[in-house]
C-alpha cells in the first residue's frame, strides 16, 4: 500500500485494532429480509467499509459466500485504480463484490456482518487509521428490495442505539464495480504476517469467528467462481 497507511499503522499502534470497530456488538437479525430459498443460486452484494483486505478477508470466511473481490464503486472508470483512488477526489470508495448463495445466506445477514464485523458504521470517512472518502461506509445496492433491506436495517440499528452513535453509513445504488489490481486481491490471505493485517484485519475474522459462529467457515471451503 502506499506510505501514508504504513505511517498510520505504526504511529497508532495497538490502539488502531480499538479503533476499527464501534465494539464487539451482538446486532439483533434485520426485521426485513428475504427468505431463504430453496434453489442454490448466485446473487451479488457490493460494500465498502474501510480498506478493501480486511472487507475481503472478513466476508470469504462467511457460510454461504462464494466469492469476494477487492475494488472500486462509486466513480468512474478511467479513475478506478488505486493511485487515483488513494487521492480521494474520484469518488470511488474502496469496496468487495461478494457472490453469495441466498439458499445458504440472506442478504439481511450479510449486512449483519458488515455492521457488527467487517467495520465500524459510525465512523465518517474513515475506518481506524485510514481517512478519506474513499474509506467511508456505503452500501450499493443492486435492487429496490436490497435497498429496502439495507435502510430498515440502519433504522432499526439507530432506533435500538446498539452503536454509541449513529450509523453514517450511507445507501446508494450500483452503478459498477472495478476490481482492483491483482496485488490487491486476497492480501489478507497472501500476506498474513503484515503488520497491518495482524492489527486492522485479523482480529475481525476472529471476532467473526467468536460471534457468529454458525455464518463462519473456514477460507479454504469457497467455491472459486470466475468474475
Amino acid at each position: 500500500m502506499k506510505l501514508p497507511r504504513l505511517i498510520h499503522v505504526f504511529a497508532l499502534g495497538s490502539l488502531t485494532a480499538c479503533t476499527v470497530m464501534a465494539g464487539n456488538t451482538n446486532l439483533p437479525d434485520p426485521d426485513i429480509d428475504v427468505a431463504k430459498v430453496s434453489t442454490h443460486n448466485t446473487e451479488t452484494a457490493v460494500l465498502a467499509g474501510g480498506c478493501f483486505w480486511g472487507m475481503q478477508s472478513v466476508f470469504e470466511h462467511v457460510k454461504g459466500v462464494r466469492q469476494v473481490w477487492a475494488g472500486y464503486s462509486g466513480g468512474d472508470a478511467d479513475t478506478a485504480h488505486y493511485d487515483d483512488v488513494s487521492d480521494g477526489y474520484t469518488g470511488h470508495a474502496e469496496s468487495v463484490k461478494i457472490q453469495f448463495d441466498p439458499a445458504v445466506i440472506s442478504y439481511g445477514q450479510l449486512l449483519k456482518v458488515y455492521f457488527a464485523v467487517a467495520h465500524n458504521p459510525t465512523q465518517l470517512n474513515r475506518q481506524g487509521p485510514d481517512t478519506g472518502t474513499q474509506y467511508r461506509s456505503e452500501i450499493f445496492y443492486a435492487n429496490a428490495e436490497q435497498q429496502k433491506i439495507a435502510q430498515a436495517y440502519i433504522t432499526q440499528l439507530n432506533a435500538a442505539k446498539v452503536f454509541d452513535a449513529s450509523i453514517v453509513t450511507m445507501v446508494q445504488p450500483l452503478k459498477a464495480f472495478y476490481p482492483a489490481e491483482s496485488y490487491h486481491q486476497d492480501y489478507a490471505r497472501n500476506h498474513p504476517d503484515d503488520m497491518y493485517i495482524v492489527i486492522n484485519d485479523a482480529p475481525k475474522v476472529a471476532r467473526l469467528k467468536q460471534m457468529y459462529p454458525a455464518l463462519y467457515q473456514p477460507e479454504q471451503q469457497m467455491v472459486e467462481v470466475k468474475l
